[in-house]
């Protein structure tokens, strides 16, 4: 579920090509992560920390928002320092007991990131569904079930992607080099392959939720143009009540947008490169579009944070509040 760990495959096939500048695709990428991983860390942060600190934001929707965060954290304290010495170091760095460990945990985290985030953008879309569809009904997601929700995810992420802890593992060429590779059929033998495991978890944590954040989102969309609350004789309720849920679809459309956009053109390179015989002989295109497909799914940690700034006037001036606090 996380991007590409074979990097030196890639840079291979990258520097073999006549039609890709390895060396300016390298500081491209180097420019592009050193940008992305402190936007990341910082205000994924500060998502987390405003939820935490301001009384008003604890809602189910929030708290699956900062669950999100805190997943996309693991991204720029992880995958992105690794992704960024992998490009200008071939053999891994660290050896030893702790460097098998780090080589197993950089997978399964990025991995277990991108599970947590497809399941909290369905969970927001159904808190959404509830409160837009079913108003005047009790919330489907009460606030005293958010927590187990919260760690469903976790575990189910966990689960799903265990065997990353399996088949990843350090291996050592003849010149001493020292590489993080998937073994896939070492760990579970040649009964099953890792690019059947790709495609099923693929479809179930990226595809078919998709699927149902569009048709669930199209049925909110349609109730908010017909919806009328009733009981409610002022216009100026109907038209706050309709604002206010206006703002937060808004803002959980932009996110579901977002991981789309950055997703889902990665996740096409590599059953591209499962599945093709000529994977080290793409053409042009494809090798530009696998460099930018990899640092879209980087930039999607970066790019949520400032969504819920961008939309949410609740969480400008939670960060506001936090700012002068701090100033003193």
């Amino acid at each position: 579920m996380s991007p590409n760990m074979n990097l030196t495959t890639m840079n291979e096939t990258i520097e073999s090509s006549s039609c890709v500048d390895a060396t300016a695709t390298k500081i491209g990428q180097t420019i592009a992560l050193s940008l992305i991983l402190p936007v990341s860390l910082v205000g994924n942060s500060l998502v987390v920390l405003i939820v935490y600190k301001t009384p008003t934001l604890r809602k189910p929707i929030n708290y699956f928002i900062a669950n999100m965060a805190i997943s996309d954290l693991l991204y720029p304290i992880f995958w992105q320092p690794w992704f960024l010495s992998s490009l200008h170091a071939k053999s891994w760095l660290i050896g030893g007991q702790l460097g098998q460990a780090l080589c197993k945990f950089v997978s399964f985290s990025g991995s277990v990131s991108t599970v947590v985030s497809t399941q909290n953008l369905i969970l927001i879309a159904v808190d959404r569904f509830g409160a837009v569809v079913f108003p005047l009904r009790s919330p489907l997601i009460r606030s005293k079930l958010t927590p187990f929700f919260i760690l469903a995810t976790w575990i189910v992420a966990m689960a799903v992607n265990s065997p990353d802890l399996f088949t990843f593992e350090l291996h050592q060429e003849n010149s001493g080099e020292i590489y993080c590779t998937e073994r896939w059929e070492k760990a579970f033998g040649e009964s099953s392959s890792s690019a059947d495991f790709t495609v099923a978890s693929y479809i179930v944590f990226i595809y078919l939720p998709v699927m149902l954040l569009a048709i669930l989102y199209s049925i909110i969309f349609i109730k908010l143009k017909t919806q009328v609350h009733p009981g409610e004789q002022s216009t100026n309720n109907q038209q706050q009540r309709k604002r206010r849920n206006r703002n937060v679809l808004q803002m959980s459309i932009a996110i579901v947008v977002v991981f789309e956009i950055c997703w889902l053109p990665h996740t096409t390179y590599v059953l591209i490169g499962r599945y093709s015989a000529s994977s080290r002989h793409f053409s042009c295109g494809i090798l530009i579009f696998q460099e930018v497909s990899n640092v879209m799914v980087h930039a999607y940690c970066a790019i949520n944070p400032l969504i819920c700034f961008l939309f949410s006037s609740h969480y400008r001036q939670a960060l506001q509040r936090l700012i002068k606090c701090s100033g003193g």
